[in-house]
């Protein structure tokens, strides 16, 4: 597994990690078991670059994680988030990005996960109703009190990446990129790579869709949340197909999974882009991680661009957020 660089600070993570929330919420039923196996199994084949938060679960995803790492912590980049501000019960408070709150949520997340400090510690979304300055100043704080090695971004749009990173230098900026969400090459990628900030692109698989083993809703969960989004419903899921079909047409020609050309597609976007594939079975990890071994020539990318260009997939990211905020 190769390693790449995040921002100028130091920090350097596998190519591939290991997202980690749908072994707590989200995308159906629930293995600790098997989660816990396929993070052990992610650090054995090389994995050092684990992402949670604390809204996943909610608090639960950090705990796991804690569990899997206890006795390997040298082995592993942890990476986790505040700002979705969740109460034990499940239910939403909101975006929270007050400098009392990133202190409190800091602390609470080192506990959960049974760590001394975070290795990169991201604001999981932008809060309007706080100025960017004073986030990141209270983020800041936390690396120099040693609770906090490198700091990242979520979600946030170029102009807020400026105004925080101009308060202390942000490693990385993590947002939704893939063959079917490729709108931060528009204005976001050249601003971090401006600023020489790395780039974490997670759900880089669609969320499951690019895999081409999701056909119908049906082959969802009843309580899994992507029911409920606008790529997964009625006409838009159809016309997704569609995309998905030309993904596997040449993953086929080249002898290789679809998961593992769209995972091999954001890796040659830049050497200062790595990917968190999400996954809670072992066997679906070690497809993904075959990624690193397929090449994709220049004609490849050419004909992926000319059939999955920006703008392709049909229907918002979210229900209530399609687009990047901040």
């Amino acid at each position: 597994m190769r390693q790449r660089a995040l921002g100028r600070q130091g920090l350097t993570v596998s190519e591939l990690g290991l997202g980690c929330m749908g072994m707590s919420e989200f995308y159906g039923t629930v293995d600790t078991d098997e989660a816990l196996a396929t993070i052990e199994r992610a650090l054995d084949l090389g994995v050092t670059h684990l992402d949670t938060a604390d809204m996943y679960g909610p608090f639960t995803n950090e705990r796991l994680v804690g569990r899997a790492i206890a006795g390997r912590r040298a082995d592993v980049v942890v990476a986790t988030k505040f700002g979705n501000e969740r109460r034990a019960d499940g239910s939403f408070v909101g975006v929270n990005g007050r400098p009392e709150y990133v202190r409190a949520a800091c602390d609470a997340s080192l506990d959960r996960l049974g760590v001394e400090h975070i290795d990169l510690y991201y604001q999981h979304r932008v809060d309007p109703a706080v100025p960017i300055e004073e986030t990141a100043g209270a983020m800041s704080e936390l690396v120099a009190d040693g609770k906090v090695r490198y700091l990242g971004l979520s979600e946030a749009a170029p102009a807020t990446i400026r105004r925080a990173h101009a308060v202390h230098p942000v490693s990385a900026l993590q947002t939704e990129y893939s063959l079917w969400s490729r709108e931060p090459e528009d204005e976001v990628l050249p601003t971090v790579r401006e600023l020489g900030i790395g780039f974490v692109a997670y759900s880089p698989l669609g969320r499951g869709f690019l895999t081409g083993q999701i056909t119908s809703p049906e082959d969802l969960d009843p309580d899994d949340w992507r029911r409920r989004s606008p790529r997964f419903e009625g006409d838009n899921f159809d016309r997704n197909l569609e995309l998905v079909g030309a993904v596997r047409e040449l993953a086929a020609a080249k002898d290789v999974s679809p998961a593992q050309l769209a995972l091999a597609w954001v890796l040659a976007r830049g050497d200062d882009v790595v990917a968190i594939p999400g996954t809670k079975r072992r066997a679906y990890l070690e497809e993904n991680l075959g990624a690193v071994d397929v090449e994709l020539t220049a004609a490849d990318l050419a004909h992926l661009a000319e059939v999955a260009p920006v703008g392709a997939a049909a229907g918002d990211r979210y229900p209530d957020m399609s687009r990047i905020n901040g």
